[in-house]
């Protein structure tokens, strides 16, 4: 079983309920769906705005942030809170440069922090705290990268996990694929933590919420 579990007009739905976007935005979308670029897409960018945004939050650290789309929806709640940092983190030096050009465009430039290299190493290597960190790197890795998010998000922040409905590969039983078994291992292990609060959110691809408690 594999593919999208959202019904095409409930899609369309909740994207025709996110606010109009300034138009390098909606270019951005636009030039995702003609080369088929995985982004959020506007509910669910739209949505970790609004969080952010809630949250107060001043550093936000991305791990995976193709050619920048979720980043200008960070960096949009980021400075209406007062300014501060969004760290975009890509491995790929071209992904990045197109990023700056995207959000030099929409005058949000000066809040980014651009590197370039493995996510998990960056963000190791990364004096934090973090009031909100964002996980879309390869879906492999992210067993391996909880242990390093919880050094790095403050008490009281955000970590927002993308794709941990795995496009339904996850309720295929005979997948046994890396990709499938890590957001797998992720949600069993992060649901099970206790000294996390999570739930998964069944917008687009699916995303995950989890708080840090504070350790009393």
């Amino acid at each position: 079983m594999t593919g999208e579990l959202l019904a095409p007009q409930l899609h369309e739905y909740l994207d025709a309920l996110v606010p109009p976007r300034p138009p390098e935005l909606e270019a951005m979308e636009e030039e995702a769906a003609r080369t088929r670029f995985p982004i959020v897409g506007p509910a669910a960018g739209h949505l970790c705005y609004l969080l952010a945004r809630m949250l107060g939050a001043r550093r936000v650290f991305e791990m995976g942030s193709g050619f920048g789309y979720s980043t200008a929806w960070f960096a949009r709640a980021v400075l209406e809170n007062g300014g501060g940092k969004v760290f975009h983190v890509v491995w790929d030096e071209e992904l990045s440069k197109r990023a700056k050009t995207h959000l030099r465009t929409l005058g949000l430039d000066a809040l980014i922090e651009y590197r370039v290299g493995e996510a998990v190493d960056v963000l190791r290597t990364t004096d934090g705290p973090f009031d909100v960190i964002f996980n879309d790197i390869n879906k492999e890795g992210y067993p391996a990268s909880l242990p390093v998010i919880a050094s790095k998000l403050r008490t009281g922040g955000l970590l927002i996990v993308d794709n941990m409905l795995w496009h339904a590969r996850i309720f295929d039983t005979g997948d046994r694929s890396e990709t499938t078994e890590g957001v797998r291992q992720f949600t069993k292990a992060i649901i099970a933590d206790s000294r996390w609060i999570s739930t998964v959110i069944p917008i687009r691809d699916g995303l995950l919420l989890a708080w840090p408690k504070p350790q009393t």
